[in-house]
């Protein structure tokens, strides 16, 4: 049995032509061709069908656009694989993003229609035994712009928003209605 040292051909090289001159049919060739593969590989990473869905898309699009870039040193599928499951991971990575995000609804005071505070805040100071908890720590707000990279007004709303976060658990802890 001999071992043919010719040059590789792609299988999908057609395919690969067809996205290049743009033709009509050539992204639902690709649909049809990767799309089921794609998708089961998005799933496999994601876990979630609407993740899975998403990327899948992500990716076949992101393949039509960017074929270009193939350079053929590899399978087309395998090029089209990396991208599925850079895809994929990206899902992954915005959704542990969001699962860690916090409503700005949920820790932003109750006004009325003229800005002032139409509900009692929550008094907890007076269970704060600490000297460290009731004094002002740490940098001051230039300080801490500085050492963030951002804009003193954007230190400030950050320590509002901070603030008000940390009364609200103090609050919820207590138990006691948050405002």
């Amino acid at each position: 049995m001999t071992v043919s040292s010719g040059p590789r051909v792609d299988v999908d090289a057609e395919l690969v032509e067809s996205l290049r001159r743009e033709d009509p049919d050539a992204a639902e060739q690709l649909v049809e061709r990767f799309g089921d593969r794609v998708y089961r590989l998005a799933m496999r990473i994601t876990g979630l069908k609407e993740d899975a869905e998403e990327a899948a898309q992500d990716a076949l699009w992101t393949a039509a656009r960017k074929i270009g870039s193939f350079k053929g040193e590899s399978a087309f599928g395998s090029w089209l694989y990396r991208i599925t499951a850079n895809a994929a991971y990206q899902k992954l990575r915005t959704r542990r993003a969001k699962a860690k995000e916090i409503a700005l609804d949920d820790v932003l005071p109750a006004l009325d229609d003229d800005g002032r505070h139409f509900e009692p805040m929550a008094d907890w100071s007076s269970r704060v035994d600490e000297q460290a908890l009731t004094g002002e720590e740490g940098l001051s707000n230039p300080d801490i712009a500085e050492t963030l990279g951002i804009s003193l007004p954007a230190v400030k709303s950050r320590v509002h928003r901070s603030r008000l976060f940390v009364r609200k658990q103090l609050a919820n802890y207590l138990g006691r209605p948050a405002s």
